[in-house]
């Protein structure tokens, strides 16, 4: 490693170019044998870090104004639960209006062992109450739950986050 000696005339050098705008590598190719972070060491440790700028950066760069883009908004339909499975699955539009809100139909209600592949296996309630029971509904094909429920059950990440935020 060569140490750079920094003689008297090669700061005021230095100095007059920095003054004059080139670039940290303009001046290392104009002193010769000095890397461009020798000469930005030496600039910092001068203090030298108020120079003239040049015109086009002094003054603020004008935003391009973009035209009016007369777009079409095609509304899609609110994506729900997990996206993953909505292109295996066809999930209802609209929430099942018999498990909306948890209010199951008492022919509808099941117990642990009369739960099947076909129903829902959404629990309702506190399982230590007698009042405890599953919905029921019609299931999904595959899934557990019934169109409603799978829309709970599996939502989409950012949506997760999203609720987990503390109110301000």
């Amino acid at each position: 490693m060569t140490v750079m000696n920094w003689t008297d005339d090669r700061v005021e050098q230095l100095k007059k170019l920095w003054e004059s705008g080139l670039s940290a590598s303009q001046i290392a190719a104009e002193l010769g044998n000095i890397t461009r972070n020798a000469v930005i060491g030496k600039v910092h440790r001068l203090g030298l870090s108020g120079r003239a700028k040049s015109p086009s950066s002094a003054a603020p760069r004008q935003r391009k104004v973009r035209a009016p883009q007369h777009m079409m908004r095609i509304s899609r339909p609110m994506a729900r639960g997990n996206t993953a499975l909505a292109h295996v699955y066809e999930v209802e539009a609209e929430p099942d209006p018999i498990a909306f809100d948890n209010v199951v139909p008492m022919n509808q209600r099941r117990t642990l062992l009369e739960l099947t592949e076909e129903t829902c296996h959404w629990p309702v309630g506190d399982p230590g109450s007698s009042e405890f029971f599953f919905c029921g509904g019609k299931a999904l094909g595959g899934l557990p739950y019934c169109a409603h429920h799978s829309r709970v059950a599996y939502q989409p990440a950012g949506d997760r986050r999203r609720d987990r935020r503390p109110n301000k």
